[in-house]
C-alpha cells in the first residue's frame, strides 16, 4: 500500500457525517411511524412494495437482491410477515426448484393503507427539505454510489 490515504477536508467531512445522521435518523422516523400506525417495519414495508410492484410475486432471491440484502434477512422478514398473513411463500411456478414470495390480499390492504403515511414522511422529512435541483442532485449521486457498489457485488440482481 504504497498509495497515501486521502483524508476529508472539512467540508467533506461535514458533508459525509451530514449524510449518515440524516439517513440514520430519516430511516428510524419511517420506521417508527410505520410501527406506531401498522406494526409495520420499514423493511416490511419495503418487501410490500417490491411484492406489489411485481405483481404481487418475486422469487426470495430476487426479492433479497432488489433490496440489497442477505438471503437470510429477507427469509427472516418473510417468516414474521408470514405468521402476520401479509405473505405467503408457494414454490416456484417458473422452475418449481425456487421459492416465491407472494402478497397476500391482507398485506396488499395493509399497503395501500400505510404507502399515504409513509409517503408523507419521506415528503415532510427529506423531499421538501430540498431544492427540486437539490433533491435530482441528491438521487443522481445516490444512484452512482449504488451503480458502483452494486457493480462489486455480482449476487445483487437490482430492479
Amino acid at each position: 500500500m504504497s498509495e497515501e490515504t486521502r483524508w476529508l477536508d472539512a467540508a467533506q467531512q461535514r458533508s459525509w457525517r451530514g449524510l449518515i445522521m440524516g439517513m440514520t435518523l430519516l430511516q428510524d422516523k419511517l420506521d417508527d411511524d410505520l410501527r406506531a400506525t401498522f406494526d409495520l417495519s420499514l423493511a416490511e414495508y419495503e418487501i410490500l412494495v417490491r411484492l406489489s410492484e411485481s405483481d404481487g410475486t418475486l422469487r426470495m432471491a430476487q426479492l433479497a437482491s432488489a433490496m440489497g440484502h442477505s438471503r437470510s434477512r429477507v427469509t427472516h422478514t418473510i417468516a414474521r410477515m408470514e405468521k402476520a398473513g401479509l405473505v405467503e411463500r408457494r414454490t416456484s411456478r417458473v422452475d418449481g426448484r425456487g421459492v416465491d414470495a407472494v402478497l397476500t390480499r391482507k398485506g396488499h390492504d395493509l399497503l395501500v393503507e400505510a404507502a399515504p403515511v409513509h409517503v408523507s414522511g419521506v415528503r415532510d422529512h427529506l423531499v421538501d427539505l430540498a431544492s427540486k435541483e437539490d433533491f435530482a442532485a441528491l438521487g443522481r449521486v445516490m444512484n452512482a454510489v449504488a451503480d458502483h457498489l452494486i457493480s462489486e457485488r455480482p449476487d445483487l440482481e437490482i430492479r
